[in-house]
């Protein structure tokens, strides 16, 4: 089985000899590799549609995987006990309705080692989230699969764990600036750019609005501008 480049980034973060839980799982495919690959030793499917959850049927039954894995029918982790698994995959939903589903069955997510998180809208709502709930961020990565760039969390609940952060590190995954990441520089830089024509096209306006603007945007772009160089040093 041939996984596409999120879908096998997401899967090399799952530890060894585990058993998963792959939350909106729609075909299966992340879980249904990993054992092929015997390198988890089960897996519950779960997803709030029937069609997605007869999809991954199908791929179980191809692959002969009945006896370890276990498919259910539920919104979110409301489907999953305390302890039930070691470590769940949240993917493919936007940053917010990541939060909600983690906050919904909070003991549940707080009882597992690890979450593995993709968000594909406002990956700060969620580190805020995570943050301000005592989930340590383990590690952060990024890859790139037809154009857009997708960033994937590592999160385990520690009640001893509290951090402030600036905004702009809610919004750009500080352990990827610290290793001078080729693709959040990428981004940070198309960010800098959008400041500058967003500037360009208010210059010649005024009113107290759009001074205020203009200060925020100036003060952003100098706080980029300042990581970019940074993470050339």
């Amino acid at each position: 089985m041939k996984l596409t480049k999120r879908l096998e980034k997401i899967a090399s973060l799952v530890s060894a000899d585990i058993k998963l839980a792959d939350i909106g799982t729609d075909h299966g495919y992340i879980p249904v590799y990993l054992l092929k690959e015997d390198k988890i030793k089960s897996a519950i499917l779960a997803d709030i549609n029937k069609g997605p959850l007869n999809n991954a049927r199908e791929e179980i039954k191809k692959m002969s995987l009945e006896s370890k894995t276990d498919l259910r029918l539920g919104s979110g982790v409301s489907v999953l006990e305390a302890n039930e698994v070691d470590e769940i995959i949240i993917a493919g939903m936007g940053g917010v309705l990541i939060s909600e589903i983690i906050e919904d069955g909070l003991e549940v997510c707080k009882s597992c080692k690890k979450l593995i998180l993709q968000p594909m809208q406002a990956p700060e709502e969620l580190r805020r989230y995570l943050l301000d709930n005592n989930f340590e961020i383990l590690d952060e990565h990024m890859v790139n699969e037809d154009f857009r760039i997708y960033e994937i969390i590592e999160a385990r609940y520690n009640p001893d764990y509290k951090i402030e952060t600036e905004d702009i590190y809610l919004e750009l995954a500080k352990p990827l600036i610290d290793r001078k990441e080729p693709l959040m520089k990428a981004v940070i830089l198309k960010k800098i750019k959008e400041c500058e024509s967003i500037l360009e096209k208010i210059s010649n306006n005024s009113g107290e609005s759009i001074e205020a603007r203009v200060k925020y945007l100036k003060l952003r772009k100098e706080k980029l501008e300042n990581i970019i160089k940074s993470m050339e040093d």
